[in-house]
């Protein structure tokens, strides 16, 4: 029995001990994946006793930048996120740091079939959640990726910082008006209810595919917005919760899950 899990205060809403248990179901693997509740203070002392005799853990909220100062070594992806969401413990008894975020969200688009070569593609906000994601984003081969976000100032530090990986500019909300092929929302405006300021004009009919990173039992305020508009198609987050789940599991096992069956379980809970 190999021992697993997810750091995050909180954590009881977490459902990655559920995504494990049906990937751990599904592949045959006999693994513990629980639920670790890091008080905000002691985090590294939290992972330094979980690992004394477990073998690797996802990490959340509010801890990704605390892991990323921990792991002895990181990934590549990691070093430009600079946010650590998954921790594998290595032979040598030191910890190896990921981030799987981007590879979820790229890896859910790709299941949809949505192309994201050529294509203009819009991202909504400047903070982790979209630095996590712009790496694997670029290594599509995007048009253009741009940052728009309220505070210019942070969308165009994150440009500057990714433009040697692609094309890549920043813009504020009041700036942008001309249709693009994808919009992704990286904000966690959809939490709290709330759109951000967009032109409607940014969506062209029939054609433009809007992605929320956020997701809930009803359809997010943004998808709402994006099918109001004529949007071809709205996805929200979760697809990419358990892409990025599964490529932490395979990081930890060498074994690759199926996501789709584990998806369709969790969308039908929600």
């Amino acid at each position: 029995m190999k021992y697993y899990g997810v750091f995050g205060n909180p954590i009881a809403h977490s459902q990655s001990p559920l995504i494990h248990r049906l990937f751990a179901e599904q592949t045959g693997l006999a693994i513990s994946y629980l639920p670790l509740l890091a008080p905000l203070d002691a985090f590294p002392d939290t992972v330094a006793e979980f690992f004394q005799h477990g073998s690797g853990a996802n990490v959340t909220v509010p801890f990704k930048e605390q892991a990323f100062t921990l792991a002895d070594q990181l990934s590549q992806r990691a070093q430009r996120a600079k946010a650590v969401n998954t921790l594998k413990k290595l032979d040598d008894g030191s910890l190896l740091g990921d981030n799987t975020d981007g590879a979820g969200l790229v890896n859910d688009l790709l299941n949809n079939h949505v192309e994201m070569t050529g294509k203009n593609i819009l991202i909504l906000g400047a903070g982790g959640a979209v630095r996590g994601v712009l790496e694997p984003l670029l290594a599509q081969n995007p048009a253009e990726v741009c940052i728009v976000n309220r505070t210019v100032e942070k969308a165009e530090l994150l440009a500057r910082e990714f433009a040697d990986l692609g094309p890549m500019t920043a813009c504020g909300y009041d700036w942008i008006d001309a249709p693009v092929d994808i919009i992704i929302n990286g904000t966690s405006a959809s939490l709290s209810g709330d759109l951000p300021p967009l032109a409607n004009s940014l969506i062209k009919a029939g054609d433009t595919v809007c992605y929320d990173m956020m997701y809930g039992k009803d359809i997010t305020v943004f998808n709402r917005w994006a099918q109001h508009n004529g949007a071809s198609r709205t996805l929200d987050g979760l697809g990419m919760l358990v892409e990025q789940a599964a490529e932490a599991f395979y990081i930890w096992t060498g074994v690759r899950p199926n996501p789709a069956p584990v998806l369709k379980q969790l969308r039908a809970q929600l």
